[in-house]
């Protein structure tokens, strides 16, 4: 057997806010780590405490400090990081996050997430759209290798782009159990008192940031009704930042506008990684409408944590849920009548949270390692 090739895996594209991207890289080399496969990592320098606690096997190495700003790294990330390859003597650059070094003779493997930038375009800004596109077209045209999140997008981009590759490996994303789990009650009182409810209160949970494509309009709409005609339903806690969905600020911002103890929606804004098993596993229901995903790692997530989930059957939220989720058209009415179903039958929704959490076991970060460790393999042969 030859040896794994020489990988430089870029971790510089970790955000800020440390959401779904960062839990994706550190997952996958911890995933590496357990299959004993040993990479070079550049990220910045406050990412690597974490990074290393999670995959202590690597070898790390510190960025410039000046890729904390966005505009500054993609200019590093075209000239530093294949001067830094070059130094390593790395044979594989990995880009996990769309953007790569356009012109080096090192062989570049790139992950892409989602494809609905040429499906869905009206759910994205129109510079949004416009970057990812791009990207993913020349990803496709120069990169050695692409691995995608999912089939649904794997396809969009064969159906979509021009010339696309021939073959695309999909690595379906996994979730680490000791962080997403069933939430003790003292977890899910912790959540209560951040979200600023009461001892015994309930409430429905969403995780996501909120732009047009996450549904959130149809999602209050859908709640709204439900309130009206029950006032005892469950408040709606939203975590995340807001997007650029106008119709969806407009509601909160009239939600923000009543009195604390009246308003029927909460803005948990990003909660910290440790509490999110509880806020969704705590949740009476954790609803996902989004129009299109290229993964759907919140719905994941809320099944390992034993939540019962409602989404919709949209591109690869499927391929995740599979039978242990609840599905509904992602318009208000439909959302409603399915919400109040769940909300009215706990047996279903006990069910459903037994049957998420055995499913979710079925998506391992080690699993998903071994699909990059076969493609760095099969671009290191050809070197």
């Amino acid at each position: 057997m030859s040896p794994a090739p020489h990988v430089l895996f870029d971790a510089t594209s970790i955000p800020p806010s440390h959401g779904g991207v960062a839990r994706f890289i550190t997952g996958l080399l911890g995933g590496l780590d357990q299959n004993g496969m040993v990479v070079d990592v550049v990220a910045k320098r406050s990412d690597i405490p974490a990074l290393h606690a999670a995959a202590p096997g690597h070898t790390y190495i510190v960025a410039p400090r000046f890729v904390s700003s966005r505009a500054v790294r993609f200019v590093w990330e075209q000239t530093g990081l294949p001067a830094l390859a070059r130094r390593r003597r790395s044979e594989i650059i990995y880009s996990p996050h769309y953007t790569f070094p356009l012109f080096t003779r090192v062989k570049r493997v790139v992950t892409l997430h989602d494809a609905t930038f040429y499906s869905s375009p009206e759910a994205h800004s129109r510079v949004k759209g416009l970057f990812f596109r791009t990207w993913i077209r020349w990803a496709n045209a120069r990169a050695d290798r692409l691995v995608a999140a999912s089939r649904a997008t794997a396809d969009e981009v064969q159906r979509y782009v021009a010339r696309a590759q021939p073959q695309i490996d999909v690595a379906y994303l996994g979730v680490d159990p000791e962080v997403f789990a069933p939430p003790s009650e003292a977890a899910v009182q912790s959540v209560r008192q951040t979200l600023g409810l009461e001892a015994s209160q309930a409430w429905i949970a969403f995780l996501g940031t909120m732009e047009p494509r996450k549904n959130i309009p149809a999602l209050i709409a859908a709640h709204a009704t439900l309130r009206a005609t029950d006032p005892g339903t469950p408040v709606l806690a939203l975590s995340g930042a807001r997007g650029w969905d106008e119709a969806a600020n407009e509601a909160l911002d009239a939600n923000a506008s009543l009195p604390v103890a009246q308003r029927p929606i909460i803005e948990a804004g990003y909660l910290p990684l440790d509490l999110l098993s509880a806020f969704l596993g705590g949740s009476q229901l954790v609803v996902y409408p989004s129009l299109g995903e290229g993964f759907g790692l919140p719905v994941l997530e809320a099944m390992s944590s034993g939540a019962p989930v409602l989404t919709t059957p949209r591109l690869s939220i499927p391929e995740v849920g599979g039978d242990a989720v609840a599905y509904a058209e992602p318009d208000a009415p439909s959302l409603a009548a399915a919400i109040r179903s769940l909300l009215d039958d706990r047996p279903r929704r006990d069910e459903m949270g037994r049957a998420g959490l055995e499913r979710s076991a079925e998506f391992t970060w080690r699993a998903c390692a071994s699909i990059y460790a076969r493609a760095f393999a099969a671009v290191g042969s050809r070197s």
